[in-house]
């Protein structure tokens, strides 16, 4: 029945599961080759690196085809980094080197890991700032190791009543620790690829700058 004039109808939604999930997926990976002008790679989960169209064709390969690089997300989310405020550190280095040597093999050339730090009165604290320094320089190591290119992602949240001078200052701390870490667990520099957040004032500071 149509919805009377005025009135919007329900939603039809979608539920989400594998198969849903690939159908959308193949949506976007089987437009025409003028995306390969817009777009120079593409993030996959370990969901998305084996699965295929309707025809056979691996994800992979339809992406490949256009030209356009494949990496995979590696991290596993983060979780609650003990004796903070709150703060996290980034899963997943366990059995990292194997996933990435078997990512390799199956088509990926750089990878993408995450962690969070977040700016409030008492963070981000030495601590976090450190132990997630180091969880990327480790993960960048072993991308490496197996001939992956590493993203490296240190992201700072925008939540929080901070200025934009707080955030630029964090900001400067956080990078500076990274490439110190990955400068001491010897990683090519030169062969990674930085993910930075947007410096700007928090969420909920009321002297926001003209963008």
């Amino acid at each position: 029945m149509s919805p009377k004039h005025g009135q919007a109808s329900e939603p039809d939604w979608v539920e989400n599961t594998e198969e849903n999930r690939r159908l959308y997926r193949q949506i976007l990976f089987s437009a025409d080759n003028r995306v390969k002008k817009c777009i120079g790679g593409v993030i996959f989960f370990h969901e998305t690196m084996y699965q295929q169209g309707d025809d056979g064709t691996p994800f992979v390969r339809m992406i490949k085809d256009k030209g356009i690089v494949v990496g995979i997300k590696v991290d596993k989310g983060v979780v609650p980094l003990a004796g903070t405020d709150g703060e996290t550190t980034t899963q997943g280095l366990d059995g990292l080197s194997e996933r990435c040597a078997q990512y390799k093999k199956d088509g990926a050339d750089f990878a993408k890991w995450r962690c969070v730090l977040k700016i409030s009165e008492n963070t981000p604290s030495a601590l976090a700032i450190l132990e997630n320094a180091n969880v990327l320089a480790r993960y960048a190591s072993i991308c490496q190791q197996n001939g992956i290119v590493p993203i490296v992602e240190p992201e700072i949240l925008p939540d929080g009543d901070h200025d934009l001078k707080r955030c630029q200052y964090v900001t400067e701390k956080v990078l500076a620790a990274v490439y110190k870490a990955l400068s001491d667990h010897h990683v090519y520099l030169e062969g990674t690829l930085l993910k930075p957040n947007m410096v700007t004032p928090g969420h909920a500071c009321p002297n926001q700058v003209q963008r």
